[in-house]
């Protein structure tokens, strides 16, 4: 089948591999950060590099510290914010039984435990899978893709989001929007201090003296490679995720012309006006920018996605929705 031709268990191992290296890498990106604001801050000494580091010994620990608690909380309670984000609400057979019976009858063909279901009450097209364990991997639909796909759609739609929390997809973004989010709340911190200490300073030593622009040139400077290196990172983690689940979505279905028809009803359906980007990453499809932009974005076009159903797994539609 198509889904054994891309190498399920390499997939995953690799997913694995990523959300280690994300766990190291966020934390060192930090540190990487702080030293380099101390050196910067220090150039033109001769003992930069000694202030820098004996500042950086000052304060690192501060750091790793606060990286653990974020992490810590956020591993604990990110599927509530996740929750508080989109708007979803979790239900239960009685509330959604078609919806829960499709779901549930697909985890029994792959023998797996079921996740939790959840349902955003927006007329918008799209899904998203969430979570980092068993304990909490979550399936979240919005009520217009459950109105508008037939139950073969659905199906697809259950079983593409499904593959993601199979190969670690979900995992691995809900760890990296984790950190992603760090370096933000950093930046911002940072930079608030600054314009408050920048401001302290000015209306001290403005009858005295220049104000220095250097500290806040640097000090932005540091922040915005640390942010814009966090972002490289995120978009990292390969757009071809979403080629795997839907390729797995048609080794479980059998049916690719269903997930194809339910690309093209979710196309041009799918943007929740309300919802945070880092949650938008998640879904099934995330709208991006064209041109230049859509390099960085974290979806395939659509396009892309229904060419490789027509070609690798003989999905026979038309370009429009029945």
């Amino acid at each position: 089948m198509a889904f054994e031709a891309v190498g399920l268990q390499t997939f995953i191992w690799n997913n694995n591999l990523k959300s280690s290296l994300l766990l190291l890498s966020f934390p060192l990106l930090l540190l990487g950060m702080l030293y380099t604001f101390f050196y910067l801050y220090f150039a033109g000494n001769e003992s930069a590099g000694t202030l820098a580091g004996t500042y950086f010994l000052q304060t690192w620990h501060y750091v790793t510290g606060f990286c653990l608690i974020w992490f810590l909380i956020a591993y604990f309670f990110h599927q509530n914010m996740i929750f508080m984000a989109s708007g979803s609400r979790l239900v239960d057979r009685q509330a959604e039984p078609r919806l829960y019976n499709l779901l549930e009858n697909l985890c029994i063909s792959r023998g797996i435990t079921m996740p939790s279901l959840a349902v955003i009450e927006t007329d918008v097209l799209n899904a998203f899978a969430s979570g980092i364990s068993e304990r909490n991997y979550t399936i979240s639909v919005t009520r217009g893709l459950m109105e508008k796909l037939n139950d073969s759609e659905l199906e697809a739609v259950l079983a593409h989001e499904l593959i993601h929390v199979m190969n670690r997809d979900a995992r691995l973004l809900v760890i990296c929007v984790i950190f992603v989010g760090m370096i933000g709340f950093f930046a911002e911190v940072a930079g608030r201090s600054m314009m408050r200490g920048s401001n302290s300073r000015s209306s001290r030593n403005r009858n005295n003296s220049k104000q220095d622009p250097r500290f806040l040139l640097i000090a932005t400077l540091v922040l915005v490679i640390g942010y814009l290196f966090a972002l490289v990172l995120r978009f990292a983690i390969s757009r071809s995720r979403e080629f795997v689940a839907d390729a797995g979505s048609v080794e479980l279905t059998k049916n690719p012309e269903a997930l194809s028809s339910a690309l093209l009803k979710i196309s041009g359906n799918s943007r929740i006006e309300s919802m945070p980007d880092e949650v938008a990453q998640m879904c099934i499809d995330n709208p991006s920018s064209s041109g230049f932009l859509s390099w960085f974005s974290t979806h395939p076009p659509l396009s892309e996605r229904l060419d490789a159903l027509k070609a690798y797994a003989g999905a026979n539609f038309s370009d429009t929705p029945q």
